[in-house]
C-alpha cells in the first residue's frame, strides 16, 4: 500500500465493491472531478494495484456447492514432476484455486463439487496424474469469510 493516498484508497475500495460503477459516478463518490479521477485509475492499473476486472460467478450454480480442500503430496518434488501436476491440476475445471505448500504435503487444492459422487471422480482423475503419492480431503462445513485483498489502515489489525 506504499504511494496510495485517500483518493486511491477510497478508489480501490469503491472498485472493490462495486467494479462496473462508472467513472462519473466513482469521481462523485470520492469527490474528485472526473479528470483526476479517471488519470488515478489508470495509474492504478498501469503499476498493476488493480490488475483487472472480473465478473463474480456464483461457483455453487456453475460447479457444485459443496467445497473441498484437497492435500496432495507428491512422489518427488522434482521441477518437471511439480510442472506436469499443475498443469493437470490447472485443467480440472472444478478447481478454483491451486496452492503449492511447505508441510507435510506438496500441494492444497480447492475444489466445488455437486456431490460426493462427482467428488470420486474428481478424485478417480486425481489418483492418474502421474507424481501423486498421497491424497488427503477436507470438506468445507461452512465459509465464514472469503475475499480478495483488502485495504488495510495501518497494520490492518484491530
Amino acid at each position: 500500500m506504499r504511494d496510495l493516498d485517500s483518493f486511491d484508497r477510497a478508489i480501490l475500495k469503491a472498485l472493490t465493491v462495486e467494479g462496473r460503477i462508472s467513472w462519473r459516478d466513482l469521481a462523485a463518490r470520492i469527490g474528485l472531478s472526473f479528470s483526476p479521477t479517471l488519470r488515478r485509475v489508470r495509474r492504478l492499473e498501469e503499476n498493476g494495484t488493480i490488475q483487472g476486472y472480473t465478473a463474480v460467478l456464483d461457483e455453487g450454480r456453475l460447479l457444485g456447492t459443496m467445497g473441498v480442500f484437497i492435500s496432495v503430496t507428491l512422489e518427488r518434488q522434482i521441477k518437471d514432476a511439480l510442472r506436469v501436476f499443475e498443469e493437470k491440476v490447472t485443467a480440472i475445471p472444478e478447481v478454483v484455486g491451486g496452492f503449492q505448500v511447505s508441510g507435510s504435503s506438496d500441494y492444497l487444492i480447492h475444489a466445488m463439487v455437486r456431490d460426493l459422487a462427482h467428488y470420486q471422480e474428481l478424485l478417480d482423475f486425481l489418483t492418474t496424474v502421474p507424481g501423486v503419492a498421497r491424497i488427503q480431503s477436507n470438506f468445507v462445513i461452512k465459509t465464514f469469510v472469503r475475499r480478495s485483498a483488502t485495504l488495510m489502515e495501518g497494520s490492518g489489525r484491530r
